[in-house]
């Protein structure tokens, strides 16, 4: 059995980045756990083991979305299917741990649509057989980008009726190795604002359907096409419209 790690690290973002995609972590070390110790409990660094006490971690800023993380129908709307959308505590365990298929449009250019088309053809071309609640991964190959300023700017983007199709096949849960699921959100914004009506801006993820993506993933090119299964379970966040996940496919 291998394991192939499909989660991207997480590391504290560059001074400066903006608040909605910033990550900050502040690093505790055994020296500071050491004088905690001390001052809470009365136990001096000689009493502990090289005069060390424990190491600690904070995230003083993680948003639910800026880490590789799954997004619950909540993210899209409020009301999906005429009743109230699922948040990420409620949705099935089992959408979690499923045998998976990689589409590739690596060779895509920034801001391309994948179409439903696409995606079949790459199906087809994947020789995987899809089944009912398979989890399908689109690789684009921008994770090479992950640490790049332009990273949310870049990949190619899943259609909304590409996201139906694979919806109406069983699939309930769809990832990129993209900063989103849709395509660009600088180039939708742009298109909307021409057009004057809703259904272009973030169309994929406001499609009106009930599923989840997983979002920032990584090193889906060291995946064969099919053959491997997908586990992604999010943490457990009571009223979340996403949450952050460990992502491996196991071969």
């Amino acid at each position: 059995m291998g394991i192939v790690d499909l989660s991207a690290p997480i590391v504290p973002s560059p001074a400066g980045a903006p608040d909605l995609l910033a990550t900050r972590i502040e690093f505790s070390d055994h020296a500071a756990g050491a004088a905690q110790i001390a001052a809470v409990f009365g136990v001096g660094p000689e009493l502990l083991r090289d005069g060390e006490g424990w190491a600690t971690d904070f995230f003083t800023r993680l948003g639910t979305h800026n880490s590789t993380h799954v997004d619950a129908p909540y993210h899209y709307n409020s009301r999906i299917e005429g009743r109230p959308a699922a948040t990420i505590d409620e949705l099935p365990l089992d959408w979690f741990f499923r045998p998976g298929v990689v589409l590739d449009f690596h060779e895509r250019p920034d801001g391309a649509q994948i179409t439903e088309a696409d995606v079949e053809g790459a199906l087809g071309a994947s020789g995987h057989e899809l089944a009912e609640r398979d989890i399908v991964l689109i690789r684009t190959g921008r994770d090479a980008y992950l640490a790049s300023e332009d990273y949310v700017a870049r990949g190619p983007g899943v259609s909304a009726e590409a996201t139906r199709w694979l919806y109406e096949r069983g699939v309930r849960v769809m990832g990129v190795d993209a900063w989103g699921w849709d395509r660009p959100l600088h180039l939708q914004a742009q298109e909307a604002l021409e057009a004057g009506r809703p259904g272009i801006f973030w169309a994929a993820h406001q499609v009106g359907l009930e599923y989840a993506q997983i979002e920032r993933l990584a090193n889906l090119d060291q995946l064969p096409a099919t053959g491997f299964t997908v586990a992604c379970f999010p943490l457990r966040l009571v009223g979340g419209s996403a949450a952050p996940a460990r992502v491996v496919a196991i071969l």
